[in-house]
């Protein structure tokens, strides 16, 4: 995956019109500036051989490139950005857990009733809106309006700076978690339903067990399954949200820094971002694989 994702990055960033030398050198540039920006950083070389040397930096040195327009190594920015947009990701889709689940085993109790159709009309009200007019909303009411929260994202250096000033992080927060929640949310719902509809959860309630206890203590672990396959598909989606989002509050993390390097042309930027955001959707893949064995006890992984 990582391999094709390179590949494909690459080839598409050579179909930008002026490609790199036009994004570094702005749209004044003259062809004689542009011919010699070529040839010292290699652009001017067959596409095969600026591949080859680009992959030979990347897999011997970790080399990302340099980003002519921040004047800076792509490594550097990246790790200077990637924390930030950790600990936005990391918040949101803790919050979304832990408000979707509930909400999902509350329909499921409260079934065919008003409370259900009212979560359920809200669930498909949050999944069709966009994530830049959720954030637009919520900057909008509790912002500008009500002045609860601050319309910009904290912009501190560092994670603890970042950490430090909540209140401006609560609307970002928010944004990135309310899609999220409306998702996982239905898949709990239906996931439990099925559940509760298994022999194992009749024989537990023909043992006179309580209604909690056959809720909690034999349903909810195996309705958790497909949260956690959800988690894992839906890394991807996550991922491109938080470049809305980021774009949105001005957030100093990956999201924002992929946007910047795409507005402005800023190739090998933009390769780099690319490469991490495909290594966190791996990453977070394989977490989802390791978590089945922890939810269902019946998934063992085994040497072979």
């Amino acid at each position: 995956m990582l391999v094709g994702v390179t590949l494909v990055t690459f080839v598409l960033s050579h179909v930008i019109p002026g490609g790199a030398a036009r994004g570094a050198l702005g749209a004044r540039a003259t062809p004689g500036q542009i011919a010699s920006f070529n040839q010292i950083n290699g652009y001017d070389l067959p596409l095969w051989d600026q591949l080859y040397r680009y992959l030979e930096g990347l897999v011997l040195h970790f080399d990302l490139g340099y980003s002519y327009k921040s004047n800076e190594p792509v490594k550097d920015l990246i790790f200077s950005r990637l924390p930030k947009t950790l600990v936005l990701l990391g918040l949101s889709t803790t919050l979304a857990l832990v408000v979707a689940i509930p909400l999902g085993i509350l329909q499921v109790v409260r079934r065919n009733t008003v409370v259900d159709y009212l979560l359920t009309a809200m669930s498909f009200l949050l999944y069709a809106m966009p994530d830049f007019l959720i954030g637009l909303l919520l900057i909008l009411y509790l912002a500008v309006d009500v002045h609860l929260f601050s319309i910009a994202a904290p912009n501190a250096s560092t994670v603890a700076g970042i950490l430090a000033d909540p209140r401006a992080l609560v609307l970002p927060v928010l944004t990135l978690a309310s899609t999220t929640v409306a998702a996982f949310s239905r898949y709990m719902r239906s996931s439990m339903m099925d559940v509760l509809t298994q022999d194992y959860i009749r024989t537990a309630r023909a043992k006179g067990a309580s209604k909690g206890r056959v809720l909690y203590r034999h349903a909810l672990r195996n309705g958790l399954i497909s949260i956690v396959t959800l988690l894992g598909l839906s890394i991807p989606a996550i991922v491109s949200g938080a470049v809305v989002d980021e774009t949105v509050f001005n957030y100093p993390g990956m999201g924002l820094l992929t946007y910047n390097a795409a507005l402005n042309n800023d190739v090998p930027l933009l390769l780099g971002t690319t490469f991490v955001a495909a290594i966190s959707v791996i990453v977070g893949s394989l977490v989802a694989d390791v978590l089945y064995a922890v939810v269902d006890p019946r998934i063992r992984y085994a040497k072979r």
